[in-house]
């Protein structure tokens, strides 16, 4: 049993104005009755998109989407995503609708309200059946090509266990962004023909009509990048069923754009903005329910109507099952790898692959690039870790994503690791959130930091939704050289720092590098990005057993006696900072050197940890921060007396050593300063 059985569902011939036992037209218009009455209720949302798309939503959860509410979690159901996400009440009401635990008719009634899962916009984990935290308008489209890209993977592993589809709703709003334009033109090259867009087109944004702003032939659009594209009038249950069932046989993705009436219903509001992002009002609301036919009380779905999506919601039991049963009757060994991974449990040696790599590294002592040090750690880790994906935006060489044993995937081939994603950071970045939703991989993509501006709101999403996606961000600092000053990050550590749940680790040396990646494949709960070095810094640490790194920060060189400098850096800037402890030392000033590559771990340790560390009950002691980016947020650790010695201007094109020289970031500058204050 491989598919839906659309004979069993309990919508009648589809016709909108002809009534049996329950008709489609009562189904859809429950959706509209909940979208109506929680914006009603909230004073807020957006009551038009769902008013509008409920035809198209009525047909696809009733008919085509393979889902089980009483195992929301099932690794084989389709994924729903809703990337129009302002339209949050589409998606709450076919949950509640078609019989998931929540959200309840309670939580609905309180939409938009504080504590009720019914956010504003639809969050990862706060529902079963929400795959993904939509809203910044085109993420959710490029989220779901990684979960499309992930399936194709998974069923390259184990087709006996892998055969569902990624439905995507869209907006003109997600079209025009242009992220859409990136993960479009990805999913078109790998051909993934289980990917699946409606585009709600209803011709309305904020602003008012879109052609106030837009005037492209999105279908044309769509066809260029090699997908499949239809047109389908969606208010006709007839059409939208044989456009799905077209789409469902496709070779390639596929966008279904459905012509619907923003605000269906409404006598007065329909097919403009006036019901895009604001209640109906109730002398709307009401003329509304009226026009529909709908009579029940507020937040009331009449019982033969919620019957009829509850059985809706059954559709999917016996595919379980039969799925359930596929999986056990694989070979054991397959069996358990796919629960592994879908546990996010790594395998049970992980661990000593990188242990071995940094007794190398200890006893070697190489002067490299720490980007090359994560090349090195990851050469380790693609042995042990079948589950772990790599990436690069048109950036492999230097990022040095690619490691031995690790082939790229292709549209005739999904059995490789490895995603040439193009010069499409942001599409990237994204896609990486969609393969950790999907589960089953652990996702890295490299790219240069300066252009983590690109990947910043899928970075977000990852820490939003807790998501272990790992962002490998090379060329760190004004030490990149020649590229000049738009390539060289400067703010760009302080303003990923300040994001909350985002472990920013800038390793010094090799064998930091391997301890970062270590804690990165080790965290199951939120995003890790690797600020990384093109130049060479020297080997700083001679210890390659215990991973010092997972306290944040810690003491890499002792003072000689009670220190009078503590100083603090991060990255190649510790090597200088190195230099600058044994001049002191050698003038006679005791100074101990802290290493610090993850400050928001080092904010995790208990306060004596912190205050130890820091000297912070030690009177006298001047406390030198070296980091050759923004000063921002070092404050927190120098306090008021003491040194920031950052950089608050762009770059410059030059060679590394000479930019070093030139922005004071060496040991004989550095140690100037320090006298001065002394």
């Amino acid at each position: 049993m491989r598919a839906p059985d659309r004979s069993s569902s309990p919508a009648t011939d589809g016709s909108a104005g002809e009534h049996t036992a329950v008709s489609h037209r009562e189904m859809a218009n429950a959706i509209r009755a909940l979208a109506i009455d929680a914006v009603e209720a909230a004073r807020s949302g957006h009551p038009g998109m769902p008013m509008g798309f409920a035809d198209v939503a009525t047909v696809l959860w009733t008919k085509f989407l393979r889902f089980d509410p009483r195992h929301p979690d099932w690794p084989d159901r389709d994924r729903f995503v809703l990337s129009a996400g302002h339209g949050s009440m589409l998606l709450y009401a076919l949950l509640y609708l078609t019989g998931y635990a929540r959200p309840t008719i309670e939580d609905i009634r309180r939409f938009r309200q504080l504590g009720s899962p019914c956010a504003g916009h639809p969050e990862y984990g706060l529902l079963p059946g929400v795959e993904t935290t939509t809203g910044p308008l085109g993420q959710g489209l490029a989220t779901a090509v990684g979960m499309a890209i992930a399936e194709r993977m998974e069923a390259a592993r184990n087709p006996e266990i892998c055969e569902h589809r990624t439905w995507v709703v869209a907006s003109d709003g997600d079209l025009m962004e242009g992220i859409s334009h990136e993960a479009a033109a990805l999913a078109g090259h790998l051909k993934l023909d289980r990917l699946i867009v409606l585009f709600d087109d209803n011709g309305i944004s904020i602003d008012g009509s879109t052609r106030l702003a837009t005037s492209e032939d999105v279908a044309a659009r769509f066809a260029a990048y090699g997908w499949q594209t239809m047109m389908v009038d969606g208010h006709d249950p007839l059409a939208i069923e044989a456009a799905l069932a077209e789409a469902e046989n496709a070779d390639r993705p596929v966008l279904v754009a459905c012509r619907t009436v923003i605000g269906y219903g409404a006598p007065h509001k329909a097919g403009t903005a006036a019901s895009h992002g604001a209640p109906l009002g109730p002398e709307e609301a009401a003329a509304a329910k009226e026009r529909l036919g709908w009579t029940a009380p507020p937040f009331v779905i009449p019982e033969p109507i919620l019957e009829a999506w509850r059985a809706a919601g059954t559709r999917g039991a016996p595919l379980y099952e039969d799925w359930k049963a596929r999986l056990d009757g694989l070979p054991e060994d397959r069996r358990a790898d796919f629960l592994r991974r879908q546990r996010r449990d790594l395998p049970a040696d992980w661990r000593k692959a990188l242990a071995r790599l940094r007794e190398r590294l200890a006893a070697e002592r190489p002067k490299v690039a720490t980007r090359k040090a994560s090349g090195l750690a990851l050469e380790a880790l693609a042995e042990v870790v079948p589950e772990l994906v790599g990436g690069s935006a048109d950036l492999t060489g230097s990022n040095n994503t690619l490691v031995p044993g690790m082939e790229a995937i292709a549209p005739e081939n999904f059995a490789g690791r490895y995603i040439h994603y193009g010069v499409r950071e942001q599409a990237m970045a994204a896609a990486m959130n969609g393969m950790a939703l999907h589960r089953g991989f652990r996702p890295y993509g490299g790219t240069f930091l300066v252009f983590s501006d690109y990947c910043r709101p899928a970075i977000r999403l990852s820490a939003l939704m807790g998501q272990p996606v790992v962002y490998v961000m090379t060329h760190d600092s004004i030490g990149l050289g020649e590229d000049g000053p738009t390539h060289q990050p400067i703010e760009h550590l302080a303003s990923l720092r300040a994001m909350p749940n985002l472990w920013v680790m800038r390793p010094a040396d090799a064998i930091e590098t391997a301890e970062c990646w270590e804690l990165a494949l080790a965290r199951t709960d939120g995003p890790c990005l690797l600020a990384l070095s093109r130049q060479g810094t020297p080997a700083l640490r001679t210890d390659g057993g215990e991973n010092r790194s997972a306290r944040g920060a810690y003491v890499l060189e002792e003072a000689s006696d009670s220190p009078r400098v503590l100083l603090i850096a991060t990255g190649t800037e510790v090597a200088i900072a190195a230099a600058v402890r044994r001049l002191l030392e050698e003038e006679g000033v005791p100074a101990r050197l802290v290493s610090m590559p993850c400050d928001r771990l080092f904010l995790k340790q208990d306060e004596a940890y912190r205050r130890q560390l820091l000297m912070a009950d030690e009177p006298g002691v001047l406390r030198v921060a070296v980091e050759a980016a923004s000063p921002l947020g070092w404050e927190r650790f120098v306090g008021p007396d003491g040194l920031v010695i950052g950089l608050d201007r762009f770059g410059e094109s030059a060679p590394a050593k000479d930019l070093y020289a030139h922005f004071g970031f060496t040991a004989e500058d550095i140690l100037a300063r320090i006298r001065q204050r002394l």
